[in-house]
């Protein structure tokens, strides 16, 4: 293949070029705050899970007090009626009035029992509200760090997106001046060689592969044309002759 020595030159300014492109695509990829928003999402879905489970306990154990504060309404009630039957004189059996004291005497012991649990649930319902207000406040905390990463990364994004495109743009230009032939070769090798197509001969080296030409190869690149598109006998991409070639 030939191409005028000014084309290949261009061929390094696309290569250039598709190098600065590779290195703004690998750092959006990898910017700090994608790392750093998928640890605050884990830890937030954690919290989130955690305070939905003190939210459940919180109401499960409310439906228990209101449950066992019916019970003890029930019991002292009943309590109250047959302390009135009592004091109404209305009983005179002595076994009647006896049977009539010893349950009082139950729903009393009955309604005390009851009371415990009461506050014991009450105080279960206490720490469950305690623990899901503590969530709450985490779980905030964290949303607005989210919140200010995802900010972050956004107008992170946004510069890169805005470099992407004025390099495309430029890449399109020069490329656009380069010989169809030439510019389909070297796409084709870039896609092969890792996003490298075309390199420099500097000081009898490839800047390719790194690879000193051997003295065989120097002296075949020496003896041909200007025009001539030259490839490198070791990483076969295209070695494009510069003043500082060492030939």
């Amino acid at each position: 293949m030939n191409a005028a020595p000014a084309d290949q030159i261009r061929l390094l300014d696309v290569q250039g070029l598709d190098v600065r492109l590779s290195q703004l695509a690998h750092k959006r990829r990898t910017l700090p705050e994608h790392a750093e928003l998928d640890t605050l999402t884990a830890d937030h879905t954690q919290l989130r899970d955690l305070l939905v489970a003190s939210q459940t306990e919180e109401s499960d154990t409310a439906r228990e007090q209101t449950k066992a504060e019916q019970d003890v309404d029930q019991v002292r009630q009943r309590a109250a009626r047959d302390q009135k039957r009592l004091d109404s004189g209305a009983v005179t059996s002595p076994k009647d009035l006896e049977n009539l004291q010893h349950e009082i005497a139950s729903l009393a012991r009955r309604q005390s029992d009851l009371e415990d649990v009461v506050l014991e649930v009450m105080e279960r319902r206490e720490a469950a509200q305690e623990r899901a207000t503590e969530l709450t406040g985490r779980v905030e905390s964290l949303q607005s760090k989210i919140s200010d990463a995802t900010a972050r990364r956004d107008a992170a994004v946004e510069e890169i997106d805005n470099e992407i495109a004025t390099v495309t743009k430029e890449r399109a230009v020069i490329a656009g001046t380069i010989p169809a032939d030439l510019l389909k070769l070297y796409d084709k090798l870039r896609e092969q060689q890792g996003g490298v197509g075309a390199a420099r001969l500097y000081q009898r080296r490839c800047d390719g592969c790194r690879q000193e030409l051997a003295i065989t190869e120097l002296n075949e690149v020496r003896s041909a044309p200007a025009d001539t598109v030259v490839r490198c006998e070791n990483c076969r991409r295209i070695l494009v002759r510069t003043p500082e070639s060492g030939l």
